[in-house]
């Protein structure tokens, strides 16, 4: 009998003298700027904001992700929102 092995990714997120953030659990990107981070994670969408924000590293396998800057705030939307709704989504809602 085959065992079956599942992963389960855990979000966190650490920040370290409001200049670095280290987040794990990311599962897209959506969008983001100098002012602005917006991605997705395993407990939902979750903006950041702030000044000079920079993007260090990010990884697809592992869902981690470290961020440098002027982090201002950090916002958790919609659990349930897995990504960006489309036009046609937004007319249907």
């Amino acid at each position: 009998m085959a065992e079956e092995k599942i992963t389960r990714v855990l979000h966190n997120v650490i920040m370290e003298n409001r200049k670095t953030l280290s987040i794990s659990g990311v599962t897209d990107v959506d969008n983001f700027d100098d002012k602005t981070i917006l991605l997705y994670t395993q407990m939902g969408e979750l903006v950041i904001q702030g000044r000079n924000l920079h993007i260090n590293s990010m990884s697809v396998e592992t869902g981690e992700m470290s961020i440098e800057g002027d982090i201002w705030s950090l916002s958790y939307g919609d659990k349930d929102k897995k990504g960006p709704i489309s036009f046609l989504g937004k007319l249907f809602r």
